[in-house]
């Protein structure tokens, strides 16, 4: 992998970031609607950002935190769902989408561990 565009995690990200903008369109709420987009594009921006520290400690940081960002972005579709931004079926479409991308940072977060790991021993 030569860049971080080439993570297919990164590409799920942000394809799920410009869904959840296009879905939230026509709200009124700006407060929310600016909440969820934030969380939502800051998935696939700490995945680009960790991968061009070129630290496997620092990127394994970095995709914590798009994880997090994946748990906050279901919590406020819940939300927006209950009080009628979106339905149901969009809400659970794109919390799927966030749970997958999670498991996916999940992995790769092991991944990580593991090489900063395997450089520690070599030290």
């Amino acid at each position: 992998m030569d860049t971080f565009e080439d993570l297919e995690v990164w590409k799920r990200g942000v394809k799920l970031a410009s869904t959840v903008y296009l879905s939230l369109e026509p709200c009124k709420d700006y407060s929310l609607k600016d909440q969820l987009n934030r969380a939502a594009v800051s998935i696939s921006s700490n995945i680009a950002e960790g991968y061009e520290r070129n630290s496997n400690k620092q990127f394994a940081y970095h995709l914590k935190v798009a994880k997090g960002s994946c748990g906050e972005l279901r919590s406020q579709l819940y939300i927006c769902a209950e009080i009628g931004i979106i339905n149901i079926e969009t809400r659970n479409e794109l919390q799927q989408e966030a749970i997958e991308i999670s498991k996916m940072l999940h992995g790769l977060i092991k991944h990580c561990r593991k090489k900063v790991e395997i450089q520690s021993s070599i030290l």
